[in-house]
């Protein structure tokens, strides 16, 4: 039987595979708009107790993709499928949207109680999260405040509790770390590990790729509406076809804008970064550099998620 625009609860088997250790699969989901294929026969699944990162540029179909998650639209083709065992139902999904959507003539406590109401929690357990969680995010003083009164990194607090609040199986949070300052990145990060620890499943969308390389267990980038990237971060910077050279010279830098299996360079004063294709034999590039330069300080690394995702999203591969 083939399924079609819907989500399907599934107890136990997909494909003759059992699902017990995955939240939920998406499988070949297909959606256009007029002429413009958003999101063309994409599949990943999302793992018990992970973090996946769901990237892309802008207009890649990343926003399209979780709408589809959380049924607000349905796939032309193909299916979303989660498992019956851990979410049994859609109000067992937390969603922190990119556009926000609360009420600004609201009062902060009374607006979460509202969104906690529509997941079916009694009053008296959500007065009793809301504090908890209004106490976490130094949002007590202000539960009676108006939510246009709140400065855009508070209100962003207050959406993610109404995500949080009903202590979700699976949440879906896109641009969680949109408007916040670095303090309360760190808090967020901190939250979402804590969220993991407890049992939680998260789908994270982000552009800030260096948070998204810190609290990720796994990523799937998406670009032009196709699957481009998908796996482990090690992973994937393993196959990788480049590597990130970092050197520190008081020696005039400049050949290395000569040298051939290099790209990328940037010299900033005694320091230049380049990369270096992976079948370049190391040992007889650093003689090489050596023999040219006093070399104060070297690194060879793996290239940083960041540059990856920039590479990969304007066409390249890496080689």
């Amino acid at each position: 039987m083939l399924y079609l625009t819907k989500i399907i609860y599934e107890k136990e088997k997909y494909g003759g595979a059992t699902m017990s250790n995955q939240v939920m699969k998406v499988h070949n989901i297909e959606k256009t708009f007029q002429n413009t294929k958003a999101v063309d026969k994409i599949s990943f699944e999302v793992e018990k107790g992970e973090v996946l990162g769901l990237l892309g540029p802008n207009g890649a179909g990343k926003t399209t993709t979780i709408r589809m998650i959380m049924d607000i639209m349905q796939p032309d083709k193909g299916e979303i499928i989660l498992n019956e065992n851990i979410i049994s139902n859609q109000k067992e999904i937390g969603y922190l949207p990119e556009e926000r959507g609360i009420y600004d003539t609201t009062k902060v406590l009374d607006t979460i109680l509202y969104f906690a109401d529509l997941k079916n929690m009694e009053l008296e357990e959500a007065k009793k999260e809301a504090n908890k969680w209004l106490k976490l995010f130094d949002l007590l003083e202000f539960k009676n405040n108006k939510i246009e009164d709140l400065s855009r990194g508070m209100q962003q607090k207050v959406q993610f509790i109404i995500s949080v609040i009903h202590n979700p199986k699976l949440l879906i949070l896109d641009e969680v770390f949109s408007g916040l300052d670095p303090v309360n990145q760190e808090l967020f990060k901190k939250i979402v590990r804590d969220l993991i620890n407890e049992g939680a499943t998260i789908l994270l969308s982000s552009h800030r790729m260096n948070l998204v390389e810190e609290i990720c267990n796994r990523i799937f980038m998406i670009n032009r509406g196709q699957r481009v990237l998908y796996g482990k971060i090690d992973d994937i910077k393993d196959e990788y076809k480049q590597k990130k050279v970092i050197i520190k010279s008081g020696s005039n830098l400049t050949f290395i804008k000569n040298l051939t299996n290099v790209s990328d360079i940037k010299i900033e004063g005694s320091q230049v970064s380049f990369n270096i294709k992976n079948n370049v034999n190391i040992k007889e590039f650093l003689s090489f550099i050596s023999e040219k330069i006093k070399v104060d300080e070297i690194s060879i690394v793996k290239p940083p998620l960041h540059e990856i995702f920039v590479h990969t999203a304007k066409g390249g591969n890496g080689q």
